[in-house]
């Protein structure tokens, strides 16, 4: 049996970010084709096949070919136990993959090769370096027509203010994409090859092809030479340790669709990926070979099985060994209980966990007891892991159920669902109605969707438009009377009372008149 430390060393978990459709669930796939986690690729855009991807289990998914949940995958790929962390590409979501960002040792960045780099992938972005967390980049879609490739190196550098570094470099694009020149492994990689044992063709040392080819007359291959020449004068140098700091991104062109160049990334990802690393704690830096059991909770998700009714809080091990049954303390409370059922996850399908050691993404089965942020550990002493980045909403409905006789199952969903973190519940302060917070409209979708789906509750939601909500420090000062439509008082699910503001300048003139009432936003901006 290998010690935890050589466990802990092999685990590799990363979270793939990128903007909508440019390939983020279409490489997942990929990438468990090659674990051999699954036998066959569904793609998203496959809908007429009846075939999705494995990664996208919710009905809404399934029906828009979006992402909207954070799901994790696992597979073992040679020596290395990998965890997938596919995250919600749209927008509206970007509050839970801002927390998965906050589960993972790495990031892979996917752009699409035509597009370049789109506003949700520089926000995403934006937060794997405040983490100074290792970023991978896989260009993807060099099957299409794209914007030349020293053109995406320059945006890259300038808009995300990271130094890149090509693992490989294209020869081609769209329907003259021949295929790359790995500079890394030292060949060139074809696109289209008859026989396999013709994939991948070697270079001498001067770093131009060592066979006869039919490519060397083309021009394609003299510009692509002319390319890594600048590339190697003017370029960055490689570096290991700038790569681990985050201050130095690997760039690799494929085609995630055809499969193109996606192995390649995947070997060398592998190679430079770091593993598990320590973790902040209230009590100092916690190892991830600590023989102490410890981690925490960053998503909680309802009904995964639409037949069980159950709820699963996604829990990331920071430290030691988790074993089946063993007894662990949610440090919030000081309770202490079992955890007798434990899972690992291949999207929708699932498998008991006995074992797993940092680095792992296990699920637990949730009574209602967790909360998103929550730290568990084994044994003493007890100590609390860093906080996870809140939301304000921005966006609020009044929300009922069309049938008065359904309360029950609207209000149970309403429970459930608030509990995921995705919508924020408030309640008004005497007739206790319904408003629902979220960043984005989708939310609201998605939440109707599910209410109808899985708790059979219809819902009827009237627009409120954005609010800014502010919470208050100092609440015994704070008299009813300051409520009015323009800045109305209500409470959140914990009962602290919050602001929801009309807008900026009703902020303002509030804060004029009422200097003594201090205000503040869930998120100090600062630290995100």
């Amino acid at each position: 049996m290998a010690s935890l430390k050589e466990e802990v060393l092999s685990r590799r978990t990363f979270a793939i970010i990128s903007h909508p459709d440019a390939g983020k669930t279409t490489l997942t796939e990929k990438l468990l084709l090659f674990g051999g986690a699954i036998r066959d690729a569904g793609t998203v855009k496959g809908k007429k096949t009846g075939k999705f991807a494995t990664s996208d289990w919710m009905e809404i998914e399934k029906q828009r070919g979006i992402s909207v949940t954070s799901s994790v995958m696992q597979f073992h790929y040679h020596d290395c136990h990998v965890n997938i962390l596919d995250t919600p590409g749209h927008e509206d979501f970007s509050e839970d993959t801002y927390r998965t960002l906050m589960a993972v040792d790495s990031a892979v960045m996917i752009i699409d090769a035509a597009k370049g780099i789109e506003a949700q992938t520089k926000k995403l972005f934006k937060v794997c370096k405040m983490r100074g967390i290792p970023i991978f980049t896989f260009i993807n879609k060099l099957d299409r027509q794209a914007k030349p490739p020293l053109e995406l190196l320059a945006e890259l550098e300038e808009v995300l203010g990271i130094e890149s570094y090509p693992m490989n470099w294209p020869i081609g694009m769209g329907k003259e994409f021949f295929g790359i020149y790995d500079r890394f492994n030292e060949r060139i990689e074809q696109f289209r090859t008859e026989k396999e044992e013709d994939r991948f063709l070697p270079l001498n040392e001067e770093g131009e092809l060592a066979v006869n080819h039919e490519i060397k007359k083309s021009a394609l291959y003299d510009q692509m030479l002319e390319e890594i020449m600048l590339l190697e004068e003017a370029g960055n140098e490689f570096s290991k340790e700038r790569i681990a700091e985050g201050e130095l991104t690997p760039v690799f062109f494929g085609s995630a669709l055809t499969n193109f160049g996606v192995q390649t990334f995947l070997e060398t990802y592998l190679q430079f990926a770091p593993p598990p690393q320590p973790r902040q704690s209230d009590q100092g830096e916690i190892d991830p070979v600590n023989e102490q059991f410890s981690g925490f909770i960053f998503k909680i998700q309802a009904n995964m099985n639409p037949a069980h009714r159950d709820r699963i809080a996604f829990f990331r091990i920071c430290s030691g060994k988790f074993e089946r049954g063993m007894s662990v303390t949610l440090t919030r409370t000081g309770k202490t209980s079992k955890v007798s059922q434990s899972t690992q996850f291949l999207a929708d399908d699932r498998s008991t966990v006995n074992e797993a050691v940092s680095g792992d993404i296990i699920g637990l089965y949730d009574t209602g007891n967790y909360q998103i942020g929550d730290t568990l550990v084994g044994g003493k002493p007890l100590f609390q892991y860093e906080k996870l980045p809140q939301f304000a909403p921005e966006l609020f409905v009044k929300v009922s159920a069309k049938n008065v006789m359904k309360q029950k199952s609207f209000h149970k969903g309403i429970e459930q669902l608030v509990q995921e973190g995705a919508i924020q519940l408030y309640k008004t302060l005497h007739t206790e109605n319904y408003i629902l917070g979220a960043v984005g409209q989708l939310q609201f979708e998605v939440f109707e969707h599910r209410m109808k789906g899985e708790y059979n509750s219809e819902v009827v939601m009237e627009p409120m438009g954005s609010k800014i909500a502010r919470w208050i420090e100092n609440e015994e000062d704070v008299k009813e009377s300051l409520s009015s439509s323009r800045s109305l008082l209500v409470k959140d699910r914990h009962g602290k009372l919050v602001f929801l503001f009309e807008n900026d300048f009703a902020l303002r003139w509030f804060q004029d008149k009422n200097e003594h009432i201090k205000l503040y936003h869930p998120l100090d901006e600062k630290s995100y």
